[in-house]
């Protein structure tokens, strides 16, 4: 399965199931020295960010791989809400012709195929950004007990991309999530995206993980890449 189908199969739960993207979307905003009035959200889900802001803004432009996020995003006059995917560089051809102010992107950019090349795509823009991208560290303790290598890109590589393409802050930011039960643990897995579709261990394996997983919560890592204007 594709991560953009399985971001659109559980797109009406996302957003109650996400609460650590609320804090790293909190983060970001709280963190801002001016209040940007053209938008661009790489990676735009449902529309947290969108509804999080507070500010009056001209146009708000989200940009997003899975329809069925897409068809949940506020829409409005001043709220565009495109299909596109970060991946492919004619969407930065077409994003050229837009004004903006400012980037966000929140909890998408680990799934870049190529992340320096989406960094020299965004950096083109020469626009400021705020950028959150969940790194290596997240999930540690799951991976390291199912025997499993992260998905994700490691701290170092981001921040030695970051230097590359960005004169910006770099932060890294640890959360815990924490859970009634193991079963509760992976179901929040599976259905929030945060897997990135992966499905590698047999029903035997998973059980046995859930038996030996030694903690009550989720460990989750973010680098934050903050520029002002």
């Amino acid at each position: 399965m594709k991560i953009s189908s399985e971001f659109s199969k559980y797109a009406q739960e996302y957003d109650t199931l996400n609460s650590v993207q609320t804090l790293v979307i909190d983060k970001l905003l709280k963190e801002l020295s001016h209040q940007p009035k053209y938008i661009l959200d790489l990676g735009c889900g449902s529309g947290a960010l969108c509804e999080t802001i507070s500010w009056k803004y001209k146009h708000f432009t989200g940009v997003d791989f899975a329809p069925g996020m897409l068809e949940l995003h506020p829409k409005s006059k001043n709220i565009e809400a495109i299909y596109g995917d970060f991946n492919d560089p004619t969407l930065f051809e077409n994003l050229s012709t837009y004004k903006f102010d400012h980037i966000f992107s929140a909890s998408a950019l680990q799934w870049a195929e190529n992340l320096e090349d989406v960094f020299k795509e965004i950096s083109s823009l020469n626009t400021p950004i705020s950028l959150a991208i969940f790194t290596s560290g997240t999930f540690k303790t799951l991976n390291k007990t199912a025997s499993l290598d992260s998905l994700l890109r490691d701290k170092e590589e981001i921040d030695q991309l970051r230097k590359q393409y960005f004169k910006a802050n770099f932060e890294v930011v640890e959360y815990k999530l924490a859970f009634e039960s193991t079963r509760d643990m992976f179901r929040y897995i599976k259905r929030s995206g945060v897997s990135g579709s992966r499905n590698i261990l047999s029903f035997k394996e998973t059980k046995r993980l859930m038996k030996e997983y030694p903690l009550n919560y989720l460990e989750f890592e973010v680098a934050f890449i903050t520029t002002s204007r």
